[in-house]
């Protein structure tokens, strides 16, 4: 499966969405002018990823027994990119509930409650477990 490589902007985050590498961030602000045409590509991305990890549980059946882990590091993100991130989110819930183990890294800065209380806030809406991390 193709990575998903973005750099970062002054209105949008780093992704980094790897699987060969085993990486799987997104990092930075999300404020994007158009952003929808933003995260579409990325949503698009999981919708493939989901297929690639049947297609991987079946050539590679230790695959579903390993944790792939997602890190959301977000300085600022407004309420568009909300709904987006919970989009991505649920499309990683998706994923869990077929049977991999899934779990999101929620970064956020120690003084930052905001952006703390917005990660537990999605952690209550789906069944991925969330690990957070004051950076």
């Amino acid at each position: 499966m193709e990575p998903l490589h973005l750099t970062a902007t002054e209105s949008s985050p780093s992704v980094v969405l790897d699987p060969g590498q085993g990486i799987f961030e997104i990092k930075g602000e999300s404020r994007p002018e158009d952003v929808r045409k933003f995260y579409e590509p990325i949503l698009e991305w999981l919708d493939q990823y989901k297929s690639y990890m049947y297609w991987l549980k079946d050539n590679n059946p230790d695959a579903a027994a390993k944790t792939y882990a997602f890190t959301f590091s977000f300085e600022y993100f407004n309420s568009t990119s909300a709904k987006y991130i919970l989009d991505m989110l649920t499309k990683l819930d998706a994923i869990k509930n077929d049977g991999f183990k899934i779990e999101i890294k929620w970064e956020y800065d120690q003084v930052d409650e905001d952006m703390k209380e917005a990660g537990e806030e999605y952690a209550r809406l789906i069944s991925v477990p969330f690990q957070f991390k004051a950076l």
